[in-house]
């Protein structure tokens, strides 16, 4: 009986051209392996074709690697394949605000994140009684102006020592340095409240009250060295009105960032997601 180590995804992408569909699934099929979900997608402005297959079922597969190898030197392919049931590392990262975190973990531990979180890192100590709740070790990196370089090599050396594959600012209140977005490009995700762009800096939602807003929101997006300017990843809203004070606002977004977040990391967790330039592709 096949089992989910059995089971893996490929993701690929390359230069669009004609034939690349067929010659990854005659390899598959030469293989005896099973295609269970394929999704492609090309980009008429980036000219690159993106894919994704969900196939089963063999425990070797050094006959199809082989294969593999050959065709993305032949089509200057970008080429990956996971196992099913291999749990991407992940570092979370957090300082005063919470509730991301929470949910982040409650999902991983109830099985709905097929995530595996080594540690913790936080700039404040308020949430190391919650991490030691779920046996998952709590590293506290304070950081200042003059200390952030010593805190950030810290945070390289954990992410060397622990094999991280992925990082999640879960309302880490600190902006990251070029050095550390540049070694982890494409591998860090942060949740921004961005259907409030006119409202920067301390409490938005009481900005976003003043002004009577009628939808609220947040975004996922990738970090880069440009502040909340990452390619996007997901996006959620949720309507408001006159009757909601700031204390209901904040409490409405914080559902949707919760939410927001979470799809972001399953979908990364699960090869869903590839950069384009700028910008995502989404297989959902």
């Amino acid at each position: 009986m096949a089992s989910k180590g059995d089971d893996h995804y490929l993701t690929l992408s390359c230069p669009d051209k004609a034939g690349i569909v067929y010659a990854v699934t005659r390899l598959l099929a030469e293989q005896d392996l099973t295609i269970l979900d394929l999704q492609q997608f090309s980009d008429p402005v980036s000219k690159t074709f993106f894919m994704r297959v969900h196939f089963g079922h063999s425990s070797d597969l050094s006959n199809l690697h082989t294969s593999l190898s050959a065709l993305a030197s032949d089509m200057s392919m970008a080429v990956d394949v996971r196992r099913v049931d291999q749990k991407p590392r992940v570092m979370i990262m957090v300082s005063k605000i919470g509730h991301c975190l929470n949910d982040l973990l409650f999902r991983m531990k109830s099985g709905q994140l097929k995530i595996e979180i080594p540690l913790i890192v936080s700039n404040h100590a308020e949430f190391a009684d919650l991490a030691n709740s779920y046996g998952i070790p709590f590293h506290h990196l304070p950081v200042t102006k003059d200390t952030k370089d010593d805190q950030e090599s810290a945070i390289l050396k954990l992410i060397e020592e622990h094999k991280i594959e992925l990082i999640v600012l879960a309302r880490y209140m600190q902006v990251l340095s070029p050095r550390l977005c540049a070694e982890m490009s494409g591998k860090i995700i942060n949740i921004h409240h961005s259907f409030l762009p006119s409202f920067k800096g301390a409490k938005p939602y009481h900005q976003a009250y003043d002004r009577g807003v009628k939808i609220i929101g947040a975004t996922a997006h990738f970090v880069t060295k440009d502040l909340d300017e990452g390619p996007i990843i997901e996006q959620r809203v949720a309507r408001v009105d006159h009757g909601m004070g700031p204390k209901e606002l904040v409490e409405e977004g914080s559902n949707v960032e919760s939410q927001v977040l979470a799809a972001a990391v399953k979908w990364v967790a699960e090869k869903r997601v590839f950069l384009n330039g700028p910008k995502t592709v989404v297989f959902n």
